[in-house]
């Protein structure tokens, strides 16, 4: 159900972002009310109060966020509001920002490895990125996983690329236990 609310409210703000042209304006104004949200405990327990009706909850999306953020966002925030899905602010609003990710050929990658790497190195691993996928420029996100051993993992929306050493160490032993169970089930 919250994966349906995010993509029906998260498609609505997109066609309107991109009818009236301002799908940038919109994007940073979703980071925006997304920041606040995660960073403000108390605006998530009041939306979710039982005690506060909800044209209190209604006042305290315009106290928030009107002036701030187009009145367009701050309909969604009254229509979510309204309809009892506000739960699902950060859904719609992270489903809006894929949209507009990919609308604009951005990629986001998360690349692990078990040792900082350079600034060339990330350069390069950018660059192969960019020659491997679809996008057009990446948002990159660079993790230090000393458990890796050796090599890198990236992943990209679902997709994983995993050439740690720690992968394929556990691959060759699965492997191994696999051989050893062959050879014991032959056994006179």
């Amino acid at each position: 159900m919250a994966k349906l609310v995010s993509n029906v409210y998260g498609d609505a703000l997109f066609e309107l972002a991109v009818e009236s042209g301002r799908v940038d304006d919109f994007l940073k104004e979703a980071e925006g009310v997304i920041e606040v949200v995660k960073k403000d405990d108390g605006f998530s327990q009041m939306m979710n109060h039982p005690k506060i009706n909800k044209e209190e909850k209604l006042q305290i999306i315009d106290e928030i966020f009107k002036g701030r953020v187009s009145d367009e966002i701050v309909g969604l925030l009254r229509m979510l509001e309204e309809k009892d899905h506000i739960k699902e602010i950060e859904g719609v609003l992270n489903y809006y920002i894929e949209k507009v990710y990919d609308y604009k050929k951005i990629g986001r990658a998360t690349v692990s490895t078990p040792l900082e790497l350079t600034d060339a190195q990330k350069a390069d691993v950018e660059k192969r990125l960019l020659q491997t996928t679809e996008y057009s420029s990446f948002i990159m996100n660079y993790i230090v996983d000393p458990e890796l051993i050796g090599g890198m993992v990236i992943r990209i929306k679902d997709r994983v690329v995993d050439s740690s050493i720690k992968t394929q160490i556990n691959k060759l032993s699965h492997e191994l236990s696999n051989i050893q169970l062959k050879v014991g089930e032959c056994a006179p």
